[in-house]
């Protein structure tokens, strides 16, 4: 039978409650009656709280209680807060590596001309501009349909990369930058096996910019043109074709072939968020992470509005000091961005979030931490920036999911490990994503998206640790070819979206 509720640290002020309860439960394990209802993934009060005491979960401030709280009572929005929040952030204080396991164990892969190695195969149709998009959709969407194109068998499919930016931005400005970078790294990206690059060309990001002196790929896989150069929308469609054609030929002769673990690269994301994201999904994926890591592979955690309150914990794992001062540098930076913008920190957590369970972004933090293992944070870097060191990495960016997987790409991830307690249908062309379900009840509602459910550690008992090797060994079967759940239904060609910032003139 499964436990009614459930204490995380013997510190903790609050429990869990792992189904709905009625006022009047009692509870002998924590030697108390509840005073009120409280839906399951909530949290109740362990002993009776004045207004202004701080709550701990996982062992660590959540909050600020903003009236008295009564033994038993629902602890949520209502009555706890973010209140005065500080932070002691230690330096590279934890940071001691982890064994090393089976550098020689190997997955099939697309070996590129750079020595990287991608998990999938497709051609991209990538845009400089949003007023390229239609056509590169155009061109994307006839070679699907044609039957040369079908008949190969070793390209994935034919991807455009579309988005809604690309002009009237300040050219030195910071959006500009980011961008760039995350054409950049979609163009040199192992998961393509040859790229089609699409302007118009009188946008600011322009196409001989982005070119450079040379080629953006190494295997010369790789074309470019503007719409307005070639004479309009049908010419450049045929033109498009020709190139995708003599592409395709190059590309579908690439096979898998054996490949050590250290050239996987997962993006780490949660969304949908609940009660049980801490308790499940995230620690499970965290102990994935930590034995890809310790197979010489590379994991990246991002969303730096949904660490705030819980990066004193990683800056304490950096591998060096200097790593640890970039994050808190950035959390600053975050801190003034929302500000001037009008926002709060606090204000992350989503109406799904809350309905789930979760209060603070202190609270939510903390859980979101957990995706990152226990291993030693070897780099921070800033969004869409190419990763280069392997093992547990940071890379900056946004709280919301498709802007932060699309750096997490960019900067070398060939897999998406992502974890949702409410449901989430994405998908992450061209890096394939699996869907980590945090409850049972949501697995089974939800199955055809769903790859992995991490509910039953709750449900039966299931350890972390046995979850996480799971986790790993689907990991490594999606990096050698086994479908995701959203990749059988067709998602990932609409979620692409550069992070976009600074002013649009």
């Amino acid at each position: 039978m499964t436990a009614a509720s459930i204490r995380l640290h013997p510190n903790d002020s609050v429990a869990i409650a792992l189904q709905d309860l009625e006022a009047g439960t009692a509870l002998p394990e924590h030697g108390l009656t509840l005073v009120t209802p409280v839906k399951r993934g909530h949290k109740f009060a362990l002993a009776d709280f004045a207004a202004g005491d701080k709550l701990l979960r996982y062992g660590q401030i959540i909050g600020q209680a903003l009236e008295p709280i009564a033994a038993g009572a629902h602890v949520h929005t209502h009555n706890l807060g973010m209140g005065e929040h500080t932070q002691d952030y230690a330096m590279a204080q934890a940071n001691a590596p982890l064994p090393v396991l089976d550098l020689t164990r190997t997955f099939d892969g697309y070996h590129r001309a750079d020595g990287k190695v991608g998990t999938r195969n497709y051609l991209g149709v990538l845009t400089t501009v949003n007023c390229s998009a239609t056509v590169a959709k155009l061109v994307a969407e006839a070679a699907s349909r044609d039957p040369w194109f079908q008949s190969l068998e070793n390209i994935d499919g034919i991807v455009p990369i579309v988005h809604g930016t690309g002009c009237a931005m300040d050219l030195k400005g910071e959006g500009y930058q980011l961008l760039f970078r995350t054409l950049q790294g979609y163009a040199q990206h192992a998961n393509f096996g040859g790229i089609l690059l699409i302007g118009l060309g009188c946008e600011a990001m322009q196409v001989p910019a982005l070119v450079g002196a040379g080629r953006l790929r190494t295997d010369n896989n790789f074309r470019y043109m503007t719409i307005q150069q070639e004479g309009g929308t049908r010419r450049t469609i045929e033109a498009g074709l020709r190139e995708l054609r003599e592409m395709a030929e190059i590309a579908n002769k690439v096979t898998r072939q054996p490949a050590p673990l250290k050239h996987i690269v997962v993006g780490l994301q949660c969304g949908g968020s609940d009660g049980y994201s801490g308790i499940t999904a995230n620690p499970a994926l965290g102990a994935a992470s930590d034995l890809l890591v310790q197979h010489g592979g590379t994991t990246i955690l991002s969303e730096t509005p949904e660490i705030y309150g819980a990066e004193h914990l990683l800056t304490r794992r950096a591998a060096t000091p200097a790593i640890a001062e970039a994050m808190i540098a950035r959390i600053k930076w975050w801190e003034g961005y929302t500000a001037r913008n009008g926002g709060e920190m606090d204000n992350n957590p989503s109406p799904g979030n809350k309905r789930g369970g979760l209060t603070t972004i202190l609270e939510k933090s903390l859980g979101a931490v957990a995706k990152g293992g226990t291993a030693p944070m070897v780099g921070f870097y800033e969004y869409a920036e190419a990763i280069t060191t392997p093992g547990f990495t940071y890379m900056d960016s946004p709280g919301y999911d498709p802007a932060s997987v699309t750096g997490q790409i960019a900067s070398g991830a060939n897999l998406i490990a992502f974890t949702t307690g409410r449901g989430s249908v994405s998908g992450f062309k061209p890096a394939p994503g699996l869907k980590l379900a945090t409850n049972t009840e949501m697995y089974s509602h939800m199955a055809e998206d769903m790859d992995i459910n991490c509910g039953d550690i709750i449900s039966a008992g299931v350890s972390i640790a046995d979850k996480g090797r799971e986790i790993f060994e689907e990991l490594v079967a999606v990096a050698s070819g086994k479908l995701t759940k959203s990749e059988e239904l067709g998602f990932g060609g609409a979620e692409f979206v550069p992070w976009q910032i600074g002013a649009v003139m």
